[in-house]
């Protein structure tokens, strides 16, 4: 049986690394296609590179200038490589472009295995919330992480028997790496004190695109700054920095406020686990901070990840700087006592994951190469 995974931004890699590893050693044939869609190398060669995974079979340089040509040449090149390679199933993880992957195959007849199904924030100005929904129901088998993402489903009518709740993989790569996370000497290098420090990362189109959003977010680091007399450590992301020079917000200058590349693997869970506080629109940022214990405030309207609000781990801020102070003084009240979600403590999540994408047969096409097939 030969498998493709899909996949084309860092979280995805990050999520990933142990799956792949694990259907290398167990499928008879597996093909990796990275997209593009991250194609700086901070966003992806250094990842590749930490967490040992190997280099892609094939490179789609998917890109473009806005996000339909960006898609238009992912669902392109994707049915090429798929015509190409042949593959019996195709897995897929998430909400980013890169899994709309999933429309093509659904087209081609190759069962879909979609990762991290089920998530909602129901706010269609978030695009992921409109890839979310049609990555769901194009596929085949889906593999929530949590109970309330497998009800999300349920409601849609997507029938009980395609959905299994595998857990939630962060904590498996997290331990996996545990080791080269604790070798990381990131605080000295930027000399920093453990627990004396804000982090910061915001890259979503709906905090970053908007120039007033982005000005307003940058004001409450600001504020931040002042109030408390840390210093604040922003990952850029490169896009995050493009966009703040087009609207002519200049990072240097701010007193107490660090505006660094992005982070690799290690180094970013390092500051994170020894953080005062961490600000973020991130959805990974969100489940780790619940497992680290760490003070957590999410940077926007809404969240796919409610689990985190009920556990009392995150508060939504929004980016007005009045809003975001108020939720660093409210989460920095309490203490880090909260019962973190079952699925988030999930392990072996990988071993469920290779197992279903190798072994589910039940009622899937059959793509038109495979015997007896459609074509």
């Amino acid at each position: 049986m030969k498998i493709m995974t899909v996949l084309g931004t860092r979280p995805e890699i990050i999520r990933l690394s142990r799956v792949i590893e694990g259907l290398d050693r167990l499928a008879d044939a597996h093909v990796l296609v990275h997209t593009g869609q991250n194609f700086d190398p901070s966003l992806s060669d250094l990842f590749f590179e930490q967490l040992g995974v190997r280099r892609p079979d094939h490179y789609l340089g998917a890109r473009g200038e806005t996000f339909g040509e960006q898609i238009g040449q992912i669902v392109a090149l994707s049915e090429r490589v798929m015509r190409e390679e042949r593959p019996d199933r195709l897995l897929i993880l998430g909400d980013t472009n890169s899994a709309l992957a999933a429309v093509v195959a659904k087209r081609l007849g190759v069962p879909v295995f979609h990762m991290e199904a089920g998530n909602r924030c129901y706010d269609d100005r978030v695009p992921e919330e409109v890839n979310r929904r049609v990555v769901d129901h194009s596929s085949d088998v889906l593999m929530p992480y949590t109970e309330r993402s497998r009800h999300n489903l349920l409601r849609e009518g997507v029938e009980g028997r395609r959905v299994y709740v595998t857990g939630n993989p962060i904590l498996e790569v997290i331990e996996h790496y545990g080791p080269e996370i604790e070798k990381s000497d990131v605080l000295a290098r930027l000399g920093l004190e453990r627990g004396k420090y804000f982090l910061v990362t915001m890259h979503r189109a709906e905090n970053v695109d908007v120039e007033q959003r982005l000005r307003s977010l940058v004001a409450s680091l600001e504020a931040l700054r002042r109030e408390y007399g840390l210093p604040v450590v922003v990952s850029t992301h490169p896009r995050t920095r493009a966009l703040m020079e087009r609207f002519g917000v200049d990072p240097s200058g701010r007193d107490g406020i660090q505006f660094q590349p992005p982070f690799g693997l290690f180094d970013f869970v390092a500051l994170e686990k020894n953080a005062f506080c961490v600000l973020s629109d991130s959805g990974t940022v969100q489940e780790e901070c619940c497992v680290f214990r760490v003070a957590n405030v999410t940077i926007r309207d809404v969240t796919e990840r409610p689990e985190t609000l009920e556990c009392g781990s995150n508060m939504l801020s929004g980016a007005a700087p009045e809003d975001v102070l108020r939720c660093v003084r409210t989460v920095l009240d309490a203490e880090a006592d909260w019962a973190v979600p079952p699925e988030y403590l999930a392990r072996g999540v990988s071993r469920t994951v290779a197992k279903l994408v190798l072994g589910y047969g039940h009622g899937l096409p059959r793509p038109p190469w495979a015997a007896g097939g459609l074509g």
